[in-house]
Order: C-alpha cells, then structure tokens, then sequence
C-alpha cells in the first residue's frame, strides 16, 4: 500500500464503493465548483447586490473518507452527500443574506428538507455558525451538460452568512474553539462576549444602511419637489440635484453666444467649492443660479464671444457661477485663485490665471452694480 492509502481512514467496502464514485466524478465536481459560482457572480452583479466575495471548493478524498468512516451506512450512494460541492456567499450586511437566498431559490432547485437556518439558533456562542445553508440542485430546465449528464443529480451546499459571522467562524477555528480542546471557561467567556459584540455590529450596520437609504429617499423627495432650502447640502443631497440639471439654463445662454455645443462632465467636484463657499443647503445654491446668472453670462460673453469655440464643456456656467459670487464677495485673486486649486488641482499656472480672470472681469458691468451678496 502506498503510504497515501495507509493514512487514509478505514472503510467497509460500502464505503469504498462511494469513495471510488467520487473520484469517477471528481473533474465534473470541479468543473461543477467553476459553473455555480459563475452563475451565482453573475446573477448577483445583474440585481445589483454586491458582495464581499463568493468561495467553493470540493471536499477532498480524505475529508470524505473520514466522513464515510464515521456514517458511511447513511449514504446508499455519492448522490445522497450533499455536501461534496460546497459554495459560500459572504454579504456585507445581515439582511442580503435573505436577498441572496431568494436568487438562489429562482435559479436552483431547493432541497428545504436539508436546508438549514441556523439564523434561528439562540446559543450565545452560536454567532460565528449561523449561517443560512440551503441544499441546492441545478434544474434541468436551466443546464443540461452532455459531457457530464450526472450533473442534475448533484446536490450541494451553499451557505450564506457576513463577513462579521465568516471572521469570527474562522478566528474561532484559529483558535481551537470547538475542536475538541477544552478551552478554560475565562477564556469561553470573553469568547461569548465577543460575539455578542459582533452581533450587535453586524445588526447595527443594517440599521445604519437602512436609515442612510431612507435619508436618500427623503432628499430625492425634497429635492424633485423643489424645497430646497431645507436640504442640507452634502454628497447625496448635491448628487440628486445635480440630477434636475439646475445649470442648464445657464450653460444653454452661454453656448448661444457661439451656437456651441454642450459637452456634459461631472459637476461633483464643485462640491468642496461651493461648501468652502459657506454655502449650507441646496437653496443657496439657487439663489446663487438666481443672483449670478446675468454675472456669469457677462464673463462667459467676455471669454467666448469674440472666439470661435465652438465646444464648451458644462462646468462654464457653475464656475463662472462661483467666480463671479467671489469676486462680487470681496475674495479677489486669493479667493479666485482657491477656486482654481479646488476645481483643477493646485498648479502655479493657476495664480496667472486668476490674474487674467481678474482683467477679464474687472470693468464688467456686475462688478460695478449694487448687489446684495449672500
């Protein structure tokens, strides 16, 4: 016997015959491994539920073994092991293993007789194991492989459970918890202590992204309905109004200068500005559009209306928005020349231009008219 064979556990002739089917379909477990977690990827990235990763793997020949050595009566034959192909999908939050499992339930056949939620488990160690694990079976009706034509017969487990719980699951077996190690009771405690800990996180950041995605909504109703001023100005509150296109009207008044067209670019970078502007709600922002719109047309007629440019991107009208509201502001060329760094990058090209802004603008009729700044 080779000294691979003699490590190997002791098996009644039962449990050679189910070892020796496993390793007839070993490259079809394998190949099997590739085409789930493929499909799984894939049907995850088209809902738009993202992830921390997808894993499999095969259970190797000795693993087996030793599982046959131990109740190898159980199985009449390799198809009744469930768990030979094994797939585990590892969410950020606690509540995308519910909507993981609802795809996987229209994609795959669900043996709920030997599926578990071990969610329903109320051990105080239980944190690191309560994963939900369904039995699964490709349908017909989705895969039909003629190379392997077993393969609609192969069950396999998938559990599904968050990157907290799949931490401590695996720092618990780093540890020898559950090994079958007596561990002192101190230390089983600050265990349990832990995990509580963790539960408390992982559920603590459902409620947070739940409460965030509200906060979304609430802004994305403010802002379609127009009650701007009581939307504080942030990334999401910005983003959505920036959605309305709140400086087309504007950009369309300059580009008519030169008939030109418009080229549209992210406007997300005025962000930082407009705040270091002392701007707090999306309601200055329209007063803004509403005060220095006619200043802003002024420089871009004074840019632009003489040349041939026939191209203008659609930053012109925000940013002559903001130049004009610090000029008229008293910020002169330091407060011109932090725009430029804030919208461009720092450059020492931007002190020469702030220079030539500040000519452009100088004997412009807005920086002679009585207005009321913000």
């Amino acid at each position: 016997m080779s000294q691979k064979s003699s490590n190997m556990p002791r098996l009644d002739m039962h449990g050679e015959m189910i070892l020796e089917e496993y390793r007839e379909h070993l490259p079809m477990y394998n190949e099997m491994t590739e085409v789930i977690t493929g499909r799984i990827e894939e049907t995850l990235s088209a809902s738009g539920i993202i992830v921390a990763g997808v894993e499999h793997r095969v259970k190797t020949e000795r693993s087996l073994a030793g599982k046959l050595e131990l109740k190898g009566s159980k199985y009449p034959d390799i198809f009744s092991i469930t768990d030979i192909v094994g797939i585990r999908v590892i969410t950020f939050y606690a509540d995308d293993v519910d909507k993981v499992a609802s795809l996987l339930e229209k994609y795959f056949e669900i043996d709920w007789e030997n599926s578990v939620d071990k969610r329903k488990l109320h051990e105080i160690d239980s944190f690191g194991y309560l994963s939900l694990h369904y039995i699964c079976r490709i349908p017909e009706s989705n895969l039909v492989s003629k190379k392997w034509p077993d393969l609609n017969k192969v069950r396999f487990e998938v559990q599904m459970r968050t990157v907290l719980q799949h931490a401590w699951a695996n720092m618990n077996h780093d540890t020898g918890y559950k090994s079958g190690v007596e561990v002192p009771k101190s230390y089983l405690r600050r265990l349990s202590r832990l995990a509580g800990i963790l539960e408390m996180v992982d559920d603590e950041f459902g409620r947070i992204r739940t409460e965030i995605n509200d906060y979304r909504r609430n802004i994305q109703s403010l802002v379609a309905s127009g009650n701007l001023d009581e939307v504080p100005l942030d990334g999401d509150s910005f983003r959505s109004y920036l959605g309305t296109r709140p400086f087309d009207p504007l950009n369309h008044r300059i580009a008519s200068l030169n008939q030109a067209e418009i080229m549209d670019v992210s406007l997300m970078n005025f962000l930082p500005l407009l705040k270091a502007m002392t701007f707090k709600t999306l309601g200055d922002i329209q007063k803004l559009i509403k005060d220095y719109s006619d200043a802003a047309f002024q420089l871009a007629r004074f840019q632009i209306g003489l040349s041939d440019i026939d191209i203008i991107s659609s930053s012109i009208g925000p940013q002559n928005l903001c130049l004009a509201f610090i000029l008229r502001s008293g910020g002169g060329k330091v407060g011109v020349v932090y725009m430029l760094d804030s919208l461009n990058g720092p450059s020492p090209s931007n002190d020469a231009m702030a220079d030539f802004l500040l000519d452009q603008a100088h004997n412009l009729p807005f920086m002679n008219q009585n207005h009321s700044s913000k």
